[in-house]
């Protein structure tokens, strides 16, 4: 936020007139959210293999691990139905974050017309 609040735009909307208050969240909260919304979709798959390795090392019943003690009996059909749904997870985190980009981003939500 404070290297969006350097930018010429803020200046801009300080010499017409606005208030800073309107200024930052109509334009500063926005563009400083799109790298914030990107690293959370990334960081996604190490959070779902975290929870893995802590469901693991505390004995919790969950589906990490299940797919932790499917590996150790070589169940593959387990196995591969647990690699499935992580990546259709992590396809659909992805595809949120991409409408989140579309919502936020006037560059982007013009970018078809």
């Amino acid at each position: 936020m404070l290297e969006e609040m350097n930018k010429d735009y803020l200046n801009g909307g300080l010499a017409r007139g606005l208030p800073r208050r309107q200024i930052i969240f109509t334009q500063i909260l926005p563009n400083s959210l799109l790298s914030v919304i990107t690293m959370f979709g990334m960081s996604i798959g190490s959070l779902m293999g975290g929870a893995t390795i802590i469901e693991t090392i505390f004995e919790w019943k969950g589906v990490g691990k299940m797919a932790v003690d499917a590996i150790a009996l070589k169940d593959f059909p387990v196995i591969q139905c647990y690699i499935l749904w992580m990546a259709v997870i992590y396809v659909v985190i992805n595809l949120i974050v991409d409408l989140l980009y579309r919502f936020l981003d006037p560059r982007i939500r013009l970018e078809g017309k």
